[in-house]
């Protein structure tokens, strides 16, 4: 549309992230109220959404994109307020918002402590959390410090922060929210619980497909083109990034920060590959390998978890042993 047909920007924006919203909601009816399962479903969608996109570009890749758009993946904020300290040209801007970040952190990690706390919640031994305070705070500055030497915060960080503190807010403190860790967990359970249980998975993938179109959006403004073939193979790197960040396989486990690291991980193991020059077919076969281990690690974890409470209650109930005895 900014291209070929020289729509306004902004305008562009709110109808492409309509477009994975209508996209989301295509997927989601199919699997919510249809019933149909939610691989196959999402399967057939990525052969149709991929075929259209091929057919509606003819196999074209489309650039240049215009400077106001490419700041949302690479523009930074205040890139020219710098001054001279300790012998570099820091962006004070910057520097700034890492402190003020580091210290917004630990004033959370306060205030969620003593609400755990009054609550009579589980929580970690005072000297344990100023430990931890410390060291992820001391990571943030030094982060921020980085930055700063560079040319500020990226507009992508912006972004990247809005959506990592809105969903972390949702996912935890809000009903919503927990219902949904709830339909991870055991779908019918949460259904005998009073959950709409076919409007939440409904929405729930309206929202991802809208995450990425937003995605898309941020990930062809660094390119600075449009290609049909872009993107291909991001879905198995989404699914790796969610259990190396803590996702389990037996669903209503899993947080978005856990998920942003795992992101993080696996963007620099693909990074990694590349600066070593490993050829593609060995790269996936790596990111295969990383991926059935973050997931064997789980569902191993949690047989080990389980193996003793099945062993107490067999032996409890009268098990396989006393029976032959018997």
């Amino acid at each position: 549309m900014i291209i070929v047909w020289h729509w306004n920007v902004y305008l562009s924006i709110v109808l492409c992230l309509f477009m994975g919203i209508l996209v989301g909601a295509w997927q989601g009816f199919w699997i919510a109220y249809v019933r149909i399962p939610a691989f196959i479903v999402t399967l057939a969608g990525q052969l149709v959404f991929r075929g259209l996109t091929l057919l509606m570009l003819n196999g074209l890749t489309l650039a240049p994109f215009p400077p106001n758009y490419l700041m949302f993946s690479t523009g930074f904020i205040a890139k020219d307020a710098k001054i001279e300290l300790w012998g570099m040209n820091i962006n004070i801007v910057c520097l700034i918002a890492g402190v003020a970040v580091a210290l917004i952190f630990c004033v959370a990690q306060i205030i969620n402590y003593r609400a755990r706390k009054r609550k009579g919640y589980e929580t970690d031994k005072p000297m344990l959390l100023a430990i931890k305070m410390a060291i992820i705070s001391a990571a943030l500055i030094f982060f921020f410090t980085l930055l700063a030497q560079h040319q500020g915060i990226p507009s992508v960080l912006i972004i990247l922060g809005i959506l990592l503190i809105v969903y972390s807010f949702f996912t935890t403190k809000t009903v919503v929210g927990r219902h949904l860790y709830a339909l991870g967990g055991n779908e019918k359970a949460a259904r005998l619980s009073g959950v709409k249980t076919n409007r939440l998975m409904f929405l729930a993938y309206v929202n991802m497909s809208f995450l990425a179109a937003v995605g898309g959006l941020v990930f062809a403004a660094r390119l600075n083109s449009a290609s049909p073939v872009t993107g291909t193979g991001f879905e198995l790197d989404a699914i790796a990034s969610c259990f190396i960040g803590g996702a389990s396989a037996y669903g209503g486990i899993g947080t978005v920060g856990g998920t942003l690291i795992g992101a993080l991980i696996m963007g620099m193991l693909n990074n990694g590959m590349s600066i070593m020059g490993i050829s593609s077919n060995l790269q996936q076969v790596v990111k295969g390998l990383v991926l059935l281990g973050a997931v064997a690690f789980d569902v191993v974890s949690k047989m080990n978890l389980n193996w003793p409470k099945l062993r107490r209650k067999t032996i409890a109930s009268g098990g396989p042993a006393q029976t032959l005895h018997g």
